[in-house]
């Protein structure tokens, strides 16, 4: 086996163990609310900064992978990671909320964000790329089965501290995996990128990483098709990490059904997301990703304007149908998207990946607060369902106007 598969298999393993900040933010409103009073519009903002920085960041650590390498960035960002969650237990006002929650947890999963699998794809795979991606974004789901159970079994059974701390000990038991286990490079092992035909030497450090990042930034933005794509992916976080993620289990709950009912039934979103994406990879390989991107969106928004119909006290079949159609869909916009990028960017394509993931973070953001503010104005989610439904609608016609250009059109910023 081709040691670019046993760093792909480092790297699922390595974002599984950090998926586990992904589950908590929607366990977290109910509790917080009972015990501190706090709105959920004021805990949807700890959300929303999180999810803001978790995007904003991802462009930055993936200069940063160029400049000192993929193992220290993410070896940091996990530890920032534990520090922010463990620190939650001990806190008694909002703005420490916002703090711990939203600063130290959004900037160290940000540099964890899917430019991580990006820069790893890149550098490692000449070959099965869609595929691989795929695969490395499923990793967040399956984070997400794996922990989203048992956190909300914590959080039910013995408060949400519990919960923090395991976030903070899941994040800190992956470093030593990442030092010992990761690899920068193929050429740090002497082997040649999966499906390359001639040996490829290791770049040398890239300085001046925030210079770059931001250079990047301004050619990408020249192009119509970054705004494209950085506008449907804004509308996919939407509707994915600041709706369902944050909010699914609070309208559920508002419905009359169990908190530990309504996270199990996010977590077989997971289930489905890890085979929807990783067949998305497989699509991407073979099929024109703008297509791709529209009969994904297309189908979303269709989903989600009949999921107000859906929610109730009990776990029924139209329910059922909506998780297994929903988890397929997840994130299955992710292999397309990141092909689109490297198709016009070259070089640059993780950083551009990156700013086009810190839209679909700040697009999360707005809905993880405004959904919040929606249910403390109206009493219920209902508006917020409608919306982000149209919303995906346009997103499904904005990704059939993206262009493909060439890469060699658009030459790498250096």
């Amino acid at each position: 086996m081709h040691r670019a598969w046993f760093v792909a298999a480092v790297t699922f393993v390595t974002i599984i163990g950090a998926a586990a900040f992904r589950s908590l933010p929607g366990l977290l409103i109910d509790p917080l609310h009972q015990e501190f009073g706090w709105s959920r519009g004021t805990i949807g903002a700890a959300v929303s900064i999180n999810l803001a920085l978790y995007g904003l960041t991802a462009p930055f650590a993936a200069a940063l992978m160029d400049r000192f390498g993929i193992r220290r960035v993410v070896a940091g960002a996990l530890t920032v990671i534990a520090a922010g969650s463990g620190l939650t237990v001990w806190m008694t006002a909002a703005w420490q909320l916002w703090l711990c929650w939203g600063l130290l947890v959004g900037l160290g999963s940000g540099s964890m964000a899917l430019a991580f699998a990006a820069t790893v794809t890149n550098r490692w795979f000449t070959e099965r790329r869609g595929l691989v991606s795929g695969i490395l974004t499923a990793a967040s789901a399956s984070g997400q089965l794996i922990f989203l159970p048992v956190l909300s079994w914590l959080t039910e059974h013995h408060g949400w501290r519990p919960a923090a701390v395991t976030v903070a000990l899941a994040a800190l038991a992956v470093v030593p995996f990442v030092w010992i286990l990761l690899r920068d490079h193929p050429a740090d092992v002497g082997q040649k990128p999966y499906g390359a035909t001639e040996f490829v030497p290791k770049p040398p450090p890239v300085t001046g990483a925030a210079r770059r990042t931001l250079k990047v930034l301004s050619t990408s933005v020249r192009t119509g098709t970054f705004w494209l794509l950085a506008g449907t992916f804004a509308i996919c976080g939407a509707s994915t990490n600041g709706l369902i993620q944050t909010h699914f289990v609070p309208a559920e709950h508002d419905h009359g059904m169990p908190v530990t009912t309504a996270a199990s039934l996010l977590a077989v979103i997971g289930v489905f997301d890890v085979a929807g994406t990783i067949a998305s990879g497989w699509f991407t390989d073979r099929f024109e990703p703008r297509r791709l991107l529209a009969v994904y969106y297309a189908l979303r928004g269709i989903s989600l304007v009949f999921l107000p119909m859906l929610l109730g006290p009990a776990v029924h079949p139209p329910m059922l149908f909506f998780i297994v159609f929903y988890g397929l869909d997840w994130v299955a916009t992710v292999p397309p998207t990141l092909a689109l990028c490297r198709e016009n960017y070259g070089e640059d394509s993780a950083i551009v990946f990156g700013w086009v993931l810190a839209s679909h973070q700040v697009g999360a953001a707005l809905v993880a607060y405004l959904g919040g503010l929606a249910r403390d104005v109206f009493g219920s989610y209902d508006l917020v369902w409608y919306a982000s439904g149209t919303l995906c609608a346009a997103a499904a016609l904005m990704a059939l106007v993206i262009r493909r250009t060439p890469t060699a059109a658009l030459p790498a910023v250096s």
